[in-house]
């Protein structure tokens, strides 16, 4: 052999082992296709779980005997034992009388097969070099939690069906019942408009105070701009214990016109009685035309002050109309029912459109808290003292509230510090209770009455100008005193039933007390003098429906 001609045998060597392959099955020769490079393990203990992608693990690696075959890999779980088998086989032949598909490809897919006893098995085929390494099993395949959620699944889908067409229901009664609380508030609207509200869609957002000499469009919002509110103030118009009250002028941008709106100012010290308001006067179903119209809050902090800016009532308070003014039949009776109302508003759970809405008792009810609409009716204020019966307060937080109120207009079980902190009624009945003071300071003023005597607070000369808690409980506790009703009122049908009203109010028993609701729907029910009749609502004992019948 010529020296040169070794390389040409060698390479020729190459190309026979790597392109050339006898077929031992029919004894022919094969160009240019090799044998399948596959994983070859017997039965292997595994924790593959059948989700997602797995690893055989397999060690061994081994040429295929036979040009066709392609590389299998076998999945199998009985119980808690998981085993992966893989190996080459012929797709013509059955495997465990399993049948070879998709064999074809190079990735090995687990398709889940039917076999005898309990046994979960799983079985690929696939052509390429060591293709059945990677198990590549279906998303939701053998997973029993996934088998669980999907079944959870299916179960619950009548269930959420049924919630959909429970809320759409649910949806549509609501809807349905405003528009029926809507047109029920406006059969018993009275001749003034009292004790009823517009529930249309924009109304029931908020509701405008059109008596007042303010129309903002900040109502119930926190004034959080950098630049404060353009206020200037004019004249004081009142002090309390814990604030100043002023006239002031708000500009209305981009005219130099200004709207007249009242301002109250609380020093730094008092931030808390101003938090509280604020947080009373800042929920937006507080709106109501006899509860005064809320604009805005702001912290002055340059000044150290924070104010509350509210509509302005030229009119002032109620103890101050009362001094300055007596008053007719008529008036009695637009200011008493408006005062029922407004109270009757703070004390309920909805408002008069249906809304969820959290009680509040104002716990400082008194004439000079009151203020005089330019209609003659009546707006509650000075919310300082207010507490929000919200489901979430304990007894303990109750009991923290403290004996708060200005004592000549504090009820019996406030002055004695024995309300009863289990029931929430009972604060409001202490308000019902000042209600009937001031409700008696109306009348004291109404010439229907009769002779008519210069304005006196509630028990009059019988206490100071300002007493005190001790002051206060000897005359209502131990004397069980009230504010004097003569013989003489109650010659007027219509004062007479106020005067009963009244002492139902007062009444030393909280649970005997009528509701502000109760209240109200009495003042609306003398609208028609000529069809009062006896019944009252202490003897039907419904306390929320105290309507008098009118005959029809």
């Amino acid at each position: 052999m010529e020296p040169r001609s070794f390389p040409v045998f060698w390479w020729g060597t190459v190309f026979f082992v790597y392109f050339v392959h006898l077929d031992r099955a029919d004894g022919t020769f094969n160009f240019f296709k090799m044998r399948n490079l596959c994983k070859f393990c017997e039965l292997k203990a595994s924790n593959c779980e059948g989700t997602s992608t797995c690893l055989s693990k397999c060690g061994i690696t081994s040429i295929c005997d036979q040009l066709d075959e392609v590389c299998v890999s076998i999945w199998r779980k009985n119980d808690d034992n998981i085993t992966i088998e893989t190996l080459c086989h012929h797709p013509s032949k059955q495997l465990y009388n399993q049948t070879l598909d998709d064999y074809n490809t190079s990735k090995c897919l687990m398709k889940e097969k039917k076999v005898p006893d309990s046994l979960k098995f799983y079985i690929c085929s696939c052509t390429g070099e060591e293709c059945n390494d990677e198990l590549i099993f279906p998303l939701w395949a053998p997973h029993e939690d996934n088998q669980v959620l999907l079944v959870i699944l299916v179960s619950l889908l009548p269930l959420l069906i049924l919630a959909v067409l429970v809320i759409a229901t649910f949806y549509w009664y609501r809807v349905y019942r405003r528009r029926k609380l809507n047109q029920e508030w406006e059969s018993r609207k009275p001749k003034r408009g009292k004790g009823a509200v517009d529930c249309s869609d924009a109304c029931a957002i908020m509701i405008s105070d059109r008596d007042s000499d303010s129309s903002s469009t900040h109502a119930n919002n926190i004034n959080h701009n950098t630049e404060l509110l353009p206020i200037e103030l004019d004249l004081q118009v009142g002090k309390g214990r814990f604030a100043e009250v002023y006239k002031a002028k708000l500009k209305q941008s981009p005219s130099d016109q200004f709207e007249t709106v009242a301002v109250k100012i609380f020093p730094d010290e008092e931030y808390a009685s101003w938090k509280n308001e604020k947080d009373i006067f800042s929920d937006i179903n507080l709106k109501h035309e006899n509860v005064l119209h809320f604009l805005t809050a702001e912290e002055r902090k340059v000044e150290k002050q924070y104010w509350l800016i509210t509509a302005y009532h030229p009119r002032g308070n109620l103890q101050e109309y009362l001094t300055r003014h007596i008053i007719s039949w008529e008036d009695l009776w637009l200011l008493g029912e408006s005062l029922a109302w407004g109270v009757a508003h703070l004390h309920s759970d909805h408002t008069p459109c249906g809304r969820p809405k959290v009680p509040i008792v104002h716990r400082d009810l008194k004439s000079s808290n009151v203020l005089v609409k330019g209609d003659l009716t009546c707006c509650l204020c000075d919310f300082g003292l207010g507490l929000r019966l919200d489901n979430s307060l304990s007894v303990d937080d109750l009991a923290n509230s403290g004996q708060v109120g200005t004592a000549r207009y504090m009820a019996p079980e406030v002055l004695e510090s024995r309300i009863n902190l289990e029931n929430i009624e009972s604060f409001k009945q202490t308000d019902v209770y000042s209600m009937a003071l001031v409700l008696w300071e109306i009348t004291s003023r109404c010439n229907a009455i009769g002779e008519v005597k210069d304005y006196e607070p509630p028990f009059g000369s019988k206490v100071r100008e300002h007493p005190c808690v001790e002051s206060m409980k000897d005359n209502v506790l131990r004397d069980r005193g009230r504010p004097e009703i003569p013989n003489s009122w109650i010659s007027h049908q219509g004062v007479q039933t106020v005067c009963a009203t009244i002492n139902e109010c007062w009444d030393h028993d909280p649970e005997a007390r009528l509701t502000a609701h109760c209240v109200a729907e009495r003042f609306h029910d003398m609208d028609h003098m000529d069809k009062l009749s006896g019944r009252s609502c202490s003897e039907e004992k419904i306390p929320e429906d105290c309507s008098v019948s009118d005959g029809k």
